[in-house]
């Protein structure tokens, strides 16, 4: 939950090639954050990311 009451379950974590995992934001819906990670990924960097929900275990 944030401050504002709003449950945001859901991740999108970004690694770099170095292995180092950066939280990109949190979102509301799955979709929403599917979104963002596809924006971000159709860039053209050699970053990856992913989506993951709180209290999920990681990769």
């Amino acid at each position: 939950m944030t401050d504002s009451g709003t449950v945001l379950p859901w991740l999108v974590i970004r690694q770099d090639d170095n292995g180092n995992r950066y939280r990109v934001g949190r979102y509301a819906t799955k979709d929403e954050a599917q979104k963002i990670a596809d924006s971000l990924d159709d860039r053209g960097h050699k970053q990856l990311y992913w989506v993951e929900r709180i209290g999920s275990p990681a990769l």
